[in-house]
């Protein structure tokens, strides 16, 4: 049986209905365009700079990335390159943070500020394991991640070296300074975890290494005092004796001599049991440490801890455009 027609008045209501429908979605979609579809690099820059002002951290680094994404090279592009990195690591993202940041590095071997991405990498991986949490919990700085401080250095040591009058210089000596204390100080924490455990051959090697690595750091003194001790355990009382010697010229009014017996004077006769197995256990951590370095009784950095640097120009902030 054939089906009746559709009635012209049925059919021009659903074109009509179609029709509205279309005109709707087309007003929906015109509401939600992108405002900054037309702007330009500057006009995108500063807006996204304006978050970056105030702490806005996500929304920063998304009005940077579509800045970037937009007009990929360029003075613009650069810039944003390195508030990405800054954003990041305001945020506490190390990860991101040194990943834009060593981008930057990558892609613009040449730049004008070369020494702050330099800075910056220093101060992620300086700022590693010092949040609020490994404060609460009581973390000393010598129990870092010794691998990120050795990243840090690195850094800082860049600025210092390529870039002699960059404003981040003397920050970065200030910090370099600081890891080595802490640094030492760590290799010192494995030291004494060693004795403890009752692994002397261990412990002797790890603060033969703090002192081959850290001359002149405050570690060093408790180094050589784990060194005696250990060769105490160890059945060598002559090399107990060399140590404490030391221990004494050195740090004369040092509380550990109260520990050992007043040395004997040594018999040049005598024959000294090998001490091949008391060679560090690994190559110097720092074999270049600088002599502005050494003889350093600072444990601290003339710089806030968290982040927040005073270099030369006062409060540390991403360079501008």
């Amino acid at each position: 049986m054939p089906h009746p027609q559709t009635p012209p008045a049925r059919r021009a209501g659903v074109w009509l209905s179609l029709l509205a429908a279309g005109i709707l979605l087309a007003g929906c979609a015109a509401t939600e365009k992108d405002p900054t579809a037309n702007w330009s690099a500057e006009q995108l820059y500063a807006d996204a700079k304006e978050d970056l002002d105030a702490g806005n951290w996500s929304s920063a680094i998304k009005g940077m990335e579509r800045l970037e994404s937009r007009y990929p090279f360029g003075s613009y592009a650069q810039q944003a390159q390195l508030d990405i990195a800054w954003a990041h690591y305001k945020q506490g993202d190390r990860a991101e943070a040194l990943s834009s940041i060593d981008r930057f590095i990558r892609l613009h071997p040449a730049h004008e500020r070369l020494d702050y991405a330099y800075y910056l990498k220093g101060l992620i991986n300086f700022s590693n394991g010092t949040g609020m949490i490994a404060r609460w919990a009581g973390q000393d700085a010598s129990e870092r991640d010794l691998a990120a401080s050795r990243e840090a250095y690195d850094a800082f040591q860049q600025v210092v070296n390529r870039f002699p009058n960059s404003r981040y210089r003397e920050d970065s000596i200030a910090r370099m300074r600081s890891l080595v204390n802490s640094m030492a100080s760590g290799e010192v924490h494995v030291a004494r975890y060693y004795l403890s455990r009752g692994a002397y051959v261990a412990s002797a090697n790890r603060a033969q290494g703090v002192l081959s690595s850290y001359q002149g750091t405050p570690a060093t003194e408790e180094a050589l005092s784990i060194l005696a001790t250990s060769y105490q355990n160890l059945n060598l009382p002559d090399l107990r004796d060399d140590t404490v010697r030391v221990l004494a010229c050195t740090w004369p009014d040092s509380r550990y001599l109260a520990n050992y017996p007043k040395p004997k004077d040594p018999d040049p006769s005598a024959k000294r049991p090998a001490d091949a197995n008391m060679a560090p256990a690994q190559a110097p951590l720092i074999p270049d440490l600088p002599e502005f370095l050494r003889q350093n009784r600072d444990t601290g950095s003339s710089s806030d801890d968290s982040g927040g640097a005073q270099g030369a120009g006062g409060q540390m902030t991403p360079p501008g455009m």
